[in-house]
């Protein structure tokens, strides 16, 4: 029936057993909460639909999504569809933070995201949407579908941190939502894993088929049944729930909830006829050409370079690979003498007399494979052997300077002339030693507009193979204000450098 403002108060939800419409008071639904249980296959999905199709336009609607069900309500009620995969942390709860000022029906959609991913990013949403400032606290329906993911009874494979953010965030939108105008609507699939001071919050419930014990038992408990009675749970069909609250009905109401508009993206569910094929053609099909499209499809990755080696084993390990031309000239280098001449020889250092420079043999040292990886001892007496060999005095060169030349080296800056090169130069200057190759390939990157060197690049110039080692590399510069990370909730990392994005 429609009130004074022309807002219907009730939504259809379906029909009971004996045709009766079955309906939820909204006004009552946003001051009371709903959970929605029913095992895989029990229509919990096409009855979320069915409620957020029929009060679609009275009510401001967000769904959290992790399945990507839900996002075909754009098209049909224009919903807006936030490819959660697409931005940062920051940009998430500042989207949160519109969406509650502008009243806009969205989408977060979670499903490019893996689960951890989907956690963290929904328990910022909605933290943000309730921590929205109390000029936006409008009514909203909030939809959380999966609700086991986001509100574990137990930790699982979950991190201590993840698990704290996202029970905050739902125990803040299910139990201190109301008063901010958020109504939560949670969907589960096993009420045995959903928290249960999140479940306990709500006021109306819907209950589906289940089949387990224990969460036929608690279904029956939140609905005021018996055990006897609670084989009705068990016996329900696909669609068909059991609805009671003050929002739905004051005593347990079977409903067959009905038709939809819109539909999920996954492929019809039933039945259809096998393909016909002839004898052998249908192996034919599967097979042919398959090494050929497996090699296109997943290219060969080179594995990561081998750790810097130890110390004790440093002269036995890392000077027979640098410098296997060497003839013998002391008794440490007698190894170089007996590895075998066909193996492929890294760059070494032209002969005396042809004019080389300690640059040049830098370089030659530092584009050696895994030249990096080796410590900065032993690049350092391979350089001063070089140098005797090609009759340059490098005695004016001690570690710390060949340190900066290295690096130099390995990040291409000697490749640059001019302005250019004496800009980077310039604006690393004050930067350690260790750090400086990583942030001088950063720094010719943002200056020659190329892109920026990727997380196994940084590690190879950074003399590390660990991802952690490179995340707090990058972590490092960003707090001495070297460097802005943005990283998306889909891993896509970019890097930028404000001094130059502020010339730019």
């Amino acid at each position: 029936m429609p009130n004074p403002s022309g807002v219907t108060a009730t939504i259809d939800i379906g029909r009971g057993p004996d045709g009766q419409a079955i309906g939820i008071d909204l006004a009552e639904l946003l001051a009371t909460r709903l959970l929605v249980q029913g095992n895989s296959g029990s229509g919990k999905s096409h009855l979320l639909r069915r409620l957020l199709e029929e009060c679609a336009g009275q009510v401001q609607q967000i769904v959290i999504d992790p399945e990507g069900d839900f996002v075909t309500l754009a098209d049909a009620f224009g919903h807006v569809v936030i490819d959660a995969g697409a931005y940062s942390a920051r940009e998430i709860e500042e989207l949160a933070l519109r969406v509650r000022q502008h009243r806009a029906s969205v989408v977060l959609a979670l499903d490019e995201l893996e689960v951890e991913q989907q956690i963290r990013c929904a328990a910022l949403f909605l933290t943000a949407l309730f921590d929205a400032p109390r000029e936006h606290w409008y009514p909203a329906l909030v939809v959380v579908d999966e609700a086991q993911m986001f509100a574990p009874a137990a930790a699982g494979e979950m991190n201590d941190e993840a698990r704290r953010l996202t029970l905050s965030a739902m125990t803040n939108l299910m139990c201190r939502g109301r008063k901010r105008g958020l109504a939560g609507i949670v969907a589960t699939q096993r009420l045995a894993k959903l928290a249960k001071n999140v479940a306990a919050e709500a006021s109306n419930f819907l209950m589906g088929r289940t089949f387990l014990d224990i969460d036929m038992q608690r279904a029956a408990d939140l609905l005021g049944m018996d055990r006897r009675q609670a084989e009705r749970i068990r016996d329900l069909q696909r669609g068909q729930f059991l609805g009671l609250g003050p929002a739905i009905s004051r005593r347990p109401v079977a409903v067959q909830v009905g038709a939809v508009q819109t539909s999920a993206r996954a492929g019809a569910q039933t039945l259809i006829p096998l393909p016909q094929a002839e004898e052998g053609a249908m192996e034919a099909l599967l097979t042919d050409r398959l090494a050929e499209a497996a090699t296109q499809q997943q290219p060969v990755r080179c594995p990561p370079p081998p750790p810097a080696p130890h110390k004790d084993l440093e002269e036995a390990i890392t000077l027979p690979r640098v410098l296997p031309e060497v003839k013998p000239t002391a008794a440490p280098l007698a190894p170089v003498a007996e590895a075998p001449r066909e193996a492929a020889p890294p760059p070494h250092a032209p002969p005396l007399g042809s004019g080389t420079t300690l640059e040049e043999i830098v370089r030659e040292i530092a584009l050696a494979e895994g030249a990096a990886y080796r410590p900065a001892a032993a690049l350092f007496r391979d350089f001063a052997i070089r140098c005797r060999q090609s009759g340059i005095a490098s005695t004016h060169v001690d570690l710390t300077r060949f340190r900066r030349l290295f690096a130099f080296a390995i990040s291409g800056l000697d490749q640059l002339k001019g302005d250019t090169r004496i800009a980077i130069t310039s604006a690393a200057e004050g930067v350690e030693d260790d750090l400086l190759a990583p942030y001088l390939a950063i720094l010719i990157a943002a200056h020659t507009g190329s892109a920026m060197p990727d997380e196994d690049e940084l590690g190879r110039l950074y003399g590390s193979a660990s991802p952690s080692r490179v995340r707090r590399l990058l972590d490092h510069l960003e707090r001495l204000g070297r460097i802005v990370v943005r990283e998306d909730f889909g891993g896509e990392r970019s890097i930028t450098v404000p001094m130059i994005s502020a010339a730019a």
